[in-house]
């Protein structure tokens, strides 16, 4: 059968068609030597070959490709087709799917996977196949070449390699590793000022407690200690006359000169009872 080459094919061509119209419209026609609706699938006896081999024996396809195929015997009286190729095997997965049309039992989908090397130590690939078989032609082709080691004249094979939904990711998460050892020691220092710039150096406790991201601090302040005015007592104190204390105990000032130093007594603290708060 000549095949109708790319070129020849109309524009915007797709070829996607459904488990019920390969056996029905390309399957069929193909066993019964009739036209298919368009001639785009070749004849290649694709156990000669390893699959990496095929998409060049191909008339068309991008990331799938048809095939019609015969199949030989794996023993002389026997039914078990031989999978073998050239460098591994194809090997049958899961169950057979049943084709329908038109509530009409037609053909089988059988799914099966690539292996490298010889059973049972083959290595598993991503290189799959779909053979469709007609459910009638078993039987038949077995009559046709008694004696011989053809099992039947066609099937019809659609192989591709699997895709790993997960690649794009991680592709991606190489570029941005790379980004980041490529910066150089002047950018990374550039970067850290400008956190730091983000934050001031020295203020007063007022104005830390007026700043948007610190102001839960003050209603913490003012949950946990009783009678005590915090803002005021500090603000009190003047800029820059901020101590700090242990974690969980707020000093209580008290004004004990004329001149307006504080003092603090350690045994007046209140303790908070919240968790530690490490901000926003």
């Amino acid at each position: 059968m000549e095949a109708k080459r790319s070129s020849d094919l109309p524009p915007g061509f797709r070829f996607h068609p459904t488990d019920e119209e390969l056996i029905v419209f390309y399957l069929k026609n193909q066993a019964s030597s009739r036209p298919c609706p368009v001639s785009i699938i070749p004849e290649v006896d694709i156990y000669k070959f390893d699959p990496w081999e095929l998409p060049e024996k191909a008339e068309f396809g991008e990331n799938e490709w048809y095939f019609f195929t015969p199949r030989d015997r794996k023993y002389p009286n026997g039914v078990r087709p031989n999978r073998a190729t050239v460098s591994g095997y194809w090997k049958a997965t899961g169950t057979d799917k049943a084709i329908y049309s038109e509530s009409k039992y037609v053909g089988v989908k059988k799914a099966l996977v690539f292996y490298q090397g010889r059973p049972p130590k083959g290595v598993k690939s991503d290189w799959i196949m779909h053979e469709y078989r007609l459910i009638d032609s078993r039987k038949q082709q077995a009559n046709k070449h008694l004696g011989s080691m053809r099992l039947d004249d066609w099937v019809l094979c659609r192989i591709y390699k699997k895709k790993h939904p997960g690649k794009a990711y991680l592709d991606q998460k190489v570029e941005e590793d790379q980004k980041i050892e490529m910066r150089t020691p002047e950018t990374a220092k550039a970067n850290e000022e400008q956190v730091m710039l983000k934050f001031p150096r020295a203020c007063s406790i007022t104005s830390l407690l007026d700043m948007d991201y610190l102001g839960p601090i003050s209603q913490l302040f003012s949950d946990n200690i009783s009678g005590y005015d915090f803002q005021t007592s500090m603000a009190g104190a003047g800029a820059g006359q901020a101590q700090m204390f242990p974690f969980g105990e707020v000093p209580n000032y008290q004004n004990t000169t004329d001149s307006g130093k504080f003092q603090v007594t350690s045994a007046q603290t209140s303790v908070f009872n919240h968790q530690p708060w490490f901000g926003p």
